[in-house]
């Protein structure tokens, strides 16, 4: 019996799987014959009282071990955003055997881009202010949407601050996330097949991240013209079409 293909989908910084809101479904939907399986990473949604590691790698045995304990044999399809990406890499990195395909949303590593394309300037003291001196949940969840989402989301809101309200993130653990994600340095050459999508009008990373991947590593990069950093929020549908439009090749 041919195993049923198994997606995993991996959240940004302090992010948590209830942040794939209705996406989640519909991927699901898109794909149908595939189980999707969205993970929390350790400091952000039900993991929020466990300390977030300085090292994706870490972050990538924590997934391995969850979907060990779950009974989820390998090998995944990987979609990662941003944060998540990184995990996504690290993993087909280290362990190619397990990883059929991967995924990556508006992503930045290093050494392919310099640090002021991998995250905006612009948005450098109000992260800083967020994850040093903290907000009230409303403020810090509005500020989030505003420069991750171009859609005018704010239907989202109170969910964002449901979610925070139950799995509040610590300050400790985004500065240990925001840690992990600037030293993270990614191999020259990877052997999984890979797609990227990026957003032009990405106010937080560079579109010009995902570009220079996509030279590196000789793989497709589709580009969406308007969305923001939160591409499978400001456009879902986008997303699953091009994935479901490039799985055979995914696959091949």
């Amino acid at each position: 019996m041919t195993p049923v293909p198994t997606w995993i989908l991996l959240r940004g910084l302090t992010r948590a799987s209830g942040h794939w809101g209705a996406f989640a479904d519909q991927f699901a939907q898109a794909l149908p014959g595939c189980e999707v399986v969205a993970l929390d990473l350790p400091g952000n949604g039900r993991l929020h009282l466990q300390a977030s590691p300085t090292r994706v790698p870490d972050m990538v045995a924590h997934c391995r071990a969850e979907l060990d304990r779950r009974w989820l044999p390998p090998p995944y399809h990987l979609l990662g955003m941003s944060l998540g990406a990184m995990v996504a890499v690290a993993w087909s990195a280290a362990h190619p055997h397990e990883v059929a395909a991967q995924v990556l949303i508006n992503t930045s590593l290093r050494p392919f881009s310099p640090f002021y394309q991998r995250l905006r300037p612009r948005h450098y003291a109000l992260l800083l202010r967020l994850a040093l001196i903290g907000a009230s949940p409303e403020n810090w969840e509005r500020n989030i949407l505003r420069i991750t989402s171009n859609g005018g989301q704010d239907a989202v809101l109170p969910l964002w601050r449901a979610l925070r309200a139950q799995h509040p993130v610590t300050r400790a653990n985004a500065l240990r996330q925001l840690l992990a994600a600037a030293r993270y340095r990614a191999p020259k050459v990877i052997a999984t097949p890979t797609l990227l999508l990026a957003s032009a009008q990405d106010q937080l990373v560079s579109v010009a991240c995902s570009q220079a991947l996509a030279r590196q590593w000789q793989c497709g990069l589709q580009v969406h013209p308007s969305a923001g950093h939160d591409l499978p929020l400001d456009d879902g549908d986008w997303v699953t079409q091009q994935i479901a439009k490039a799985y055979p090749l995914l696959n091949s």
